[in-house]
């Protein structure tokens, strides 16, 4: 019996294993038609209408995402958590006015600062093909990082934690 055991968990930790380098070898894949330019924009509204400007000397995770995505929804916990710790903007992308966004966050408890851009025009600008999409700048606002696709919170935490050094 305990053979048994001990197989089946050298089959899921495998499992685990194959679909993590899998994930990332796609996420890495899909992530170099994106900007690679240093972030050049200053601030950005917020759904709440305040302005929130990139802050000097400071890295900044830049996450876009769709209220329709179903992988958003895996990760927004994640990114709610890093906005705790770190500095993080969301972009709402093509997800409703203002009110249905506010909406939706308000239903799952967020607490991360969101913009809306309802059009596209940012994910344009950064070129997302895919979501959610996320974007890590360095103090110096160089790219440092970037993600397509599901990312672990313990994967963004350290990209940010390397970025504040």
């Amino acid at each position: 019996m305990k053979s048994k055991i001990k197989h089946y968990m050298k089959e899921i930790i495998f499992f685990f294993v194959l679909m993590t380098i899998l994930a990332n070898a796609i996420s890495f894949y899909k992530s170099q038609d994106l900007s690679q330019k240093p972030l050049a924009i200053q601030s950005f509204k917020l759904i709440n209408y305040q302005e929130y400007k990139i802050p000097d000397k400071k890295p900044v995770l830049i996450h876009f995402w769709a209220t329709w995505c179903p992988t958003c929804k895996l990760e927004a916990s994640n990114i709610n958590f890093l906005a705790k710790h770190f500095e993080v903007v969301t972009i709402a992308v093509k997800s409703g006015g203002d009110d249905s966004v506010k909406k939706y966050i308000n239903e799952h408890n967020y607490t991360f600062k969101v913009v809306n851009d309802k059009n596209g025009k940012l994910s344009s600008q950064f070129h997302i093909a895919g979501f959610p999409t996320t974007f890590i700048y360095g103090k110096n606002k160089k790219l440092l990082f970037s993600d397509v696709g599901y990312t672990s919170t313990l994967s963004l935490y350290l990209k940010m934690w390397w970025a504040s050094l």
